[in-house]
């Protein structure tokens, strides 16, 4: 399969993005346990999709649905009044606040001590209302186990002592993934590094995610500007974006 058929698959929504207070990404990892984060370094992503193939080979996600997933957008420059590509990978959040656990009736839907919210295969009814909860579209219904599916940070591979494998086989090296606990990871370095450059989807949300962007075109700072990422009627077809 080639790059534009792949492409045809993904279905993305837009975003809203806010820019990090300096230290508030700090706030959320105060606890003695390791405290889970990711920062996506947009500056490093080539839009390759390595990370959605990757993730899906590991986590076995039916064909068609995806975890993670990188959408394209056409923005305009309005000074040179010229046009180019921008991606934007888009995952679970794993929010400290999370928005999906408290409409989950059974309680299927619940945080780890280390920040990373799971969903609980046997007792979820596949009810679908944490999919609708979700403000960034990071969760679907799972077509072949009947319950709600997601982006986990691949705890599995946590527990092996492994990254997860959107992170692993990112050919841009722009995923980095570590414990915000310990100032001395990758994470902690880069959160204190880029302390107040950095930005996260939907502020307004009040969810307070644990995946930070770096690099982030203001484009993307307005919902209204960028409301869904390139038509892939348009990539089939080669049309004009701009």
């Amino acid at each position: 399969m080639d790059r534009r058929s792949f492409l045809k698959l993904l279905g993305l929504g837009g975003a809203s993005v806010g820019i990090v207070a300096p230290g508030e990404a700090f706030a959320a990892g105060s606890g003695k346990g390791p405290r889970y984060a990711m920062v996506v370094d947009l500056r490093r992503c080539v839009g390759c999709q390595s990370c959605t193939v990757s993730c899906g080979l590991e986590n076995r996600t039916p064909v068609g649905d995806f975890r993670t997933t990188v959408g394209e957008y056409v923005l305009h420059d309005a000074e040179t009044k010229r046009s180019f590509v921008a991606s934007l990978p888009r995952l679970c959040n794993h929010c400290e606040k999370p928005a999906c656990i408290p409409v989950c009736p059974v309680k299927a839907t619940y945080q780890r001590p280390d920040g990373i919210v799971v969903i609980d295969g046997t007792k979820c009814l596949g009810c679908g209302f944490c999919v609708q909860a979700c403000p960034y579209g990071a969760r679907f219904l799972n077509h072949e186990t009947k319950t709600a599916d997601k982006c986990t940070f691949c705890a599995h591979r946590l527990a092996a002592g492994l990254l997860p494998a959107c992170v692993e086989n990112c050919v841009g090296g722009a995923r980095h993934f570590g414990d915000v606990n310990d100032p001395e990871s990758l994470v902690g370095r880069l959160l204190r590094e880029h302390d107040g450059a950095l930005a996260v989807l939907y502020p307004e949300k009040k969810t307070e995610p644990s995946v930070y962007y770096l690099g982030l075109d203001p484009f993307f700072v307005s919902a209204a500007d960028v409301a869904a990422p390139m038509p892939y009627r348009d990539l089939r077809q080669g049309g004009n974006h701009a």
